[in-house]
């Protein structure tokens, strides 16, 4: 006997599903529909509004693909009200964003609420006054299944969610995608943490430390909209494929407002057109280098020789040198920014003025100490006492000029270190110098110690593990009245400057306080391939826990002899290409040209990281040196071997190849002609 429609649960879900699209459109109507011809003072207060009603709009989008809401939580009692005998619960459905009806009712609760956390932290110990969690499984935007957890029925027996397995391997091609349906307890503790506080989030391969920060992101801009509308938020990614991977994870959310930068982008005040040793670039970022760029930049200040005369009218007014020097010596000792002290010595020396003015019978005001401080023996004083000065120029004489370089350096830098951070062929001028990334960064500290940089409310720093200490610096330099969530995984530090502990990069970053939190579970890499990875750990960070993978799908693995080389690694390619999802070909940067010219000769269409696959385009050719941050249902590694070797040391080769070893979802082919590292032996 068949069940009537009306009594089937996926009928009624999907009625309901049906039911808060219909509001979903209306509420995006109704924005639509609004007019503020009448509501505006003029044609800017009308811009900013136009503005913010359309960023409503794009927000209130339906999109097609992506579920509306992903579970639901009936409640014993209405949460918030007093749980006395008989007390009627609530249900919600949890979602992306928050949907109601024509009467304002709730419809789908924004995963973000309040009374939506139970939905990721009740259990059968804690169920947190739920009665049932119901999870959905959709195909595109359809739903077509459903599970429930009875988290008051002790007959019921803890199991794991089957939708919960199939949504974290449904396979992916694209962009990334989020993770709101299946954020675990330990990650939403990290997500829904307070604004005032900063994290830092150590997280081996596929433990979503990633998707845990853009999630935090999105949390507190919920919670903390009007304050973060004020001051602003921003993620920064290591390179520009990176962020183009991840750049659809918070507009999918609702959020729109969100920058996202490299931390190149952030110090681009000159052009980059050289590179650096790495023994010259570890130097260079050396924390050190801040205090040779103070000592530098304050070295311009001298003190005055003789007094300054001021003529107004008829009247002389003289500030005697010693009187002079005690300004200086008192704004030197303000320890304030170079420019707000330059900026402040006329007033001090007009305020002086002004005190003889005074003493003499007369009352000025501030117009007159302005008049004073605009003088042109008072600009010319200045001018010789403390002057102006060009950040860039600062470095350039820095980088170019042996004596100065050791004049400021002494104590910090030995000769050695000194000559090679020195250019072999001094630069004319600015513009013809052939900066360097880490140059640029020395301009970033110098301009700060010039002019406060502006700081921002919050900002999200992924594969942090790679930066130098003044990359830290310039990135807290962006946060310093904020907050920050710090990413990474000090086993895949690939650089020859890599972060040795968070508590070291934290002190560089300004936020010593902030709490250190490690996520060992793994969520996207198969249990056979994390294994094999992990193998390296002991050689590269014999400290850390592995991750262990909670998969209960262990993953399609295979280590494969290529005697016929490149035709064998084609071959492996073809063969993953049959299955469902995306495919990511990972090989020694020298060894991308060849491989590029294999796939075009078997006829096998590619793209290269950061551009976006189509369901007729799924392989993706990935150098070594760009596959980190970046994930595929199936992964090629071709010759591990060369993927150490491509590195200047094998510990940063062997970091190198456990990142390229870790970016499967579903499977993995390990392809070598020649012999494997001996430390996955």
């Amino acid at each position: 006997m068949s069940t009537p429609v009306h009594d089937d649960p996926l009928s009624k879900e999907r009625s309901h599903l049906a039911a808060s699209r219909s509001a979903l459109r209306a509420m995006r109507e109704d924005v639509e529909s609004l007019d503020i011809t009448d509501v505006t003072a003029n044609w800017v207060n009308a811009a900013v509004l136009e503005a913010q009603i359309e960023q409503r709009i794009k927000a209130l989008a339906d999109l097609s693909g992506t579920p509306l809401f992903f579970g639901r939580l009936d409640y014993l009692h209405a949460p918030g009200a007093e749980r006395a005998e008989g007390g009627e619960g609530e249900r919600f459905y949890v979602g992306r964003r928050h949907v109601h009806d024509a009467d304002g009712d709730p419809m789908v609760i924004d995963w973000r609420a309040p009374v939506s956390q139970p939905f990721y932290r009740a259990s059968k110990k804690d169920p947190q006054d739920v009665s049932l969690r119901r999870r959905f499984g959709y195909t595109g935007g359809d739903l077509t299944a459903y599970e429930d957890e009875h988290l008051l029925d002790p007959a019921e027996a803890a199991t794991t969610s089957r939708l919960l397995q199939e949504e974290i391997e449904r396979p992916r091609v694209g962009p990334m995608r989020d993770i709101v349906a299946t954020i675990q307890p330990e990650q939403d503790e990290i997500v829904r943490a307070g604004l005032a506080g900063s994290v830092c989030v150590q997280g081996g391969p596929g433990t979503g430390k990633t998707a845990v920060g853009l999630h935090r992101v999105a949390y507190l801009l919920y919670a903390h909209r009007e304050r973060l509308a004020r001051t602003g938020t921003l993620v920064i990614g290591p390179n520009r494929s990176f962020l183009h991977y991840i750049e659809q994870v918070l507009p999918a959310l609702g959020e729109l407002t969100v920058r996202q930068a490299t931390v190149d982008d952030l110090v681009a005040h000159v052009e980059v057109r050289g590179t650096d040793e790495a023994a010259t670039a570890v130097i260079k970022g050396d924390a050190r280098m801040a205090e040779v760029l103070r000592r530098a930049l304050y070295s311009h200040v001298v003190p005055p020789t003789e007094g300054v005369v001021v003529v107004r009218g008829s009247r002389r007014w003289r500030v005697p040198v010693y009187e002079l020097e005690e300004i200086v010596r008192e704004l030197l000792a303000r320890d304030i920014r170079y420019g707000a002290a330059r900026e402040a010595l006329p007033q001090r020396i007009a305020h002086a003025v002004l005190v003889q003015m005074e003493r003499a019978g007369e009352a000025p005001d501030d117009r007159v100490q302005n008049a004073v401080a605009r003088n042109a023996a008072v600009k010319a004083l200045v001018k010789s006492v403390w002057p102006q000065v060009d950040p860039a120029k600062l470095v350039l004489r820095l980088l170019a000029d042996a004596d100065f370089l050791a004049e400021h350096a002494e104590g910090l830098l030995t000769e050695e270190e000194q000559k090679a951070v020195l250019w072999a062929k001094p630069a004319r001028s600015v513009k013809s110098a052939r900066w360097s990334p880490a140059d640029a960064v020395l301009i970033d500290e110098a301009t700060d110690l010039i002019e406060r940089t502006h700081s921002l409310g919050h900002v999200v720093l992924d594969e942090a593990q790679d930066l130098s200490p003044m990359q830290y610096r310039a990135v807290g330099r962006r946060c310093t009245t904020g907050s920050a969530t710090v990413l990474g995984d000090l086993a895949q530090g690939t650089t020859p400057w890599a972060t040795r502990s968070w508590a070291e990069a934290l002190g560089h970053l300004g936020k010593a306080e902030a709490v250190v939190e490690e996520l060992t579970a793994g969520f996207r890499v198969p249990t056979d391939v994390i294994a094999y990875a992990s193998r390296l750990l002991p050689h590269i960070a014999p400290g850390l826990t592995p991750v262990a993978s909670i998969r209960e799908n262990p993953g399609f693995f295979d280590i494969r002899t290529a005697p016929d080389g490149t035709a064998d690694v084609v071959a492996a390619c073809r063969e993953l290409l049959e299955r469902e999802g995306s495919v990511g070909l990972i090989a020694a940067d020298a060894r991308v040209p060849e491989l590029a010219a294999a796939l075009a000769a078997a006829g096998i269409g590619h793209v290269g990281p950061g551009e976006e696959t189509t369901h007729a385009t799924r392989l993706t050719l990935v150098p070594a040196s760009l596959a980190k941050g970046l994930e595929y249902d199936y992964v090629v590694l071709d010759e591990p071997q060369a993927v150490v070797d491509g590195e200047p040391d094998e510990r940063t080769g062997l970091r190198r190849l456990y990142v390229a070893l870790t970016r499967a979802v579903s499977g993995l082919i390990v392809t070598h002609r020649t012999g494997l590292p001996p430390q996955l032996a």
